[in-house]
């Protein structure tokens, strides 16, 4: 069984990697940075990698060294810091929830926005409780069944981030048609329940939905899924890009940018949002019948 990580360690590879750029526009070598803060032996390259921990005034500090004096910038850094250490509720499930998982999960929880192309299955924030439960099951192939309903509880419990105080997450999905056809042997009526769920969170001011046609032309999500995470601020959105054994992310500037660029060229090949939601309802209303 994987164990997870006691820290969400993708926020401090954020931070540190936004310390070093700031650091390189600075025109600071590693040395000199750190002896402007007093500091000696390896510190600042453990901090940069990930590695180390730092505290939100050492970040102030740092960044006064490398001459940013933007409040957002500030703010932002020392606030990846402060809650680098921070446990979420997804800990509370052990080694059922993979490190790169985990991860994702907090991306999720301190992101504004969500765009993600979905060729194979319903976004795990819009699915139901039964489709979470066949597809993670069919998908956890080295997973126990008690392991595989854990993991469909985590994926309904991230939901909580459409609705959340203080700023519900934005999401915008393209789902592609085919995944809408899915059946299911355990309970036949799965399907048209997801879909009502679809349509009953696309009423929701912060969830936008598209359908990628059968017919569609060829477009750049004939490459594969993935979540493309924004964060509010001056922080760097981050690519997620999942398969049977967990999931890799895309965290440079450029590149993540190329995926931004293939987002919307997906969404240009997609059914505009109403034509999508009335093809999802009539899909719905036949599965009535």
């Amino acid at each position: 069984m994987p164990n997870i990580r006691p820290v969400p360690t993708v926020r401090r590879r954020r931070l540190g990697e936004a310390l070093r750029r700031y650091r390189n526009d600075a025109g600071l070598t590693l040395d000199s940075a750190a002896e402007a803060m007093g500091w000696i032996g390896p510190k600042l390259s453990r901090i940069e990698t990930a590695s180390a921990h730092i505290k939100p005034d050492e970040v102030a500090a740092l960044l006064r060294a490398y001459g940013v004096e933007d409040r957002e910038v500030i703010d932002a850094l020392e606030g990846l810091a402060k809650h680098a250490r921070k446990k979420g509720w997804w800990q509370t499930y052990g080694g059922i929830v993979a490190p790169a998982y985990a991860d994702y999960i907090s991306l999720e929880s301190d992101a504004e926005s969500v765009r993600a192309y979905a060729p194979q299955l319903i976004p795990g924030l819009l699915q139901t409780a039964a489709y979470a439960r066949e597809t993670t099951a069919a998908n956890a192939i080295m997973r126990t069944p008690e392991e595989a309903a854990a993991l469909a509880e985590v994926r309904q419990a991230r939901q909580a981030v459409l609705t959340r105080p203080g700023g519900p997450l934005k999401l915008w999905a393209v789902i592609n048609e085919a995944v809408l056809h899915q059946r299911f042997a355990i309970r036949s009526t799965a399907m048209r329940e997801q879909l009502r769920r679809l349509l009953d969170a696309s009423e929701m001011p912060n969830v936008a939905l598209q359908v990628m046609p059968l017919d569609a032309t060829p477009h750049p999500g004939n490459a594969g899924g993935f979540h493309l995470v924004g964060f509010p601020g001056p922080m760097p959105d981050v690519v997620s890009l999942e398969n049977l054994i967990g999931a890799t992310y895309v965290e440079g500037v450029d590149e993540v940018a190329t995926f931004a660029d293939a987002f919307e060229r997906i969404v240009a090949a997609a059914l505009p949002v109403d034509d999508s939601l009335a093809l999802i309802a009539r899909m719905e209303e036949d599965q009535r019948s």
